[in-house]
């Protein structure tokens, strides 16, 4: 499943992108790696239109399975997922790549993929909701001590050709155009479920392997 993708491109661009008409999100840097709970962009339908703002990644699972953050949503059909699959309660999350881990020895490599060598704009099919309890580093929350977040998760489907190879049980639903963006956020639930199928092979490629020489993920 996919915990780490990069977010690379301009934000004015990130905006004109999405049609985002409100933005809240502060002053957004190249964020090569993103990982689970930590702060990252997410479009939503806000009160004065599409916003950008700023949400946590990873929303509470199941109580039976201690309700551990989850990141990634395949089973749209359990009744823990279904009130958060209302258009209320969906969302855009920006990616210009992802990464899945190759089972290789000594360590895994990190494997990247995106819409081509550019890395243009995409979206996972995202969903969140308003929470209450203790989330976030110390140095975010230093008396950790519990506050209202908003987290966010994204859907999962089939792996396709490309992405089968390093991680063959799944892969982020995809969004490569403005239709498709516009569909999750607004659609009746059945419709906008439609989107979540594994993007043709052709329209997507691997990107990078490996590390840099510095020892980070090449995102």
């Amino acid at each position: 499943m996919c915990n780490l993708y990069s977010l690379n491109r301009p934000q004015d661009e990130i905006r004109r992108w999405f049609d985002v008409s409100h933005d809240s999100a502060g002053n957004l840097p190249p964020l090569p790696g993103i990982f689970p709970d930590q702060m990252a962009p997410v479009v939503w339908a806000g009160t004065q239109g599409r916003e950008l703002t700023m949400m946590r990644w990873g929303i509470p699972g199941p109580k039976a399975y201690g309700e551990h953050p989850v990141t990634n949503v395949r089973n749209v059909r359990s009744p823990h997922w279904r009130p958060w699959l209302k258009p209320e309660f969906r969302c855009l999350v920006p990616v210009s790549s992802f990464s899945e881990y190759a089972d290789t020895k000594p360590r895994k490599t990190p494997v990247w993929f995106a819409l081509d060598d550019d890395r243009p704009l995409f979206a996972f099919a995202g969903i969140w909701r308003p929470w209450t309890g203790v989330r976030g580093t110390k140095k975010e929350n230093p008396d950790r001590v519990e506050e209202e977040h908003r987290l966010f998760s994204f859907l999962t489907t089939e792996a396709n050709g490309v992405v089968g190879p390093v991680h063959q049980k799944a892969m982020p639903v995809l969004l490569t155009t403005k239709e498709e963006c516009g569909t999750w956020l607004e659609a009746p639930t059945e419709e906008a479920l439609r989107l979540q199928r594994p993007l043709p092979d052709g329209l997507m490629k691997e990107v990078a392997r490996g590390e840099r020489h510095d020892g980070t993920a090449q995102g």
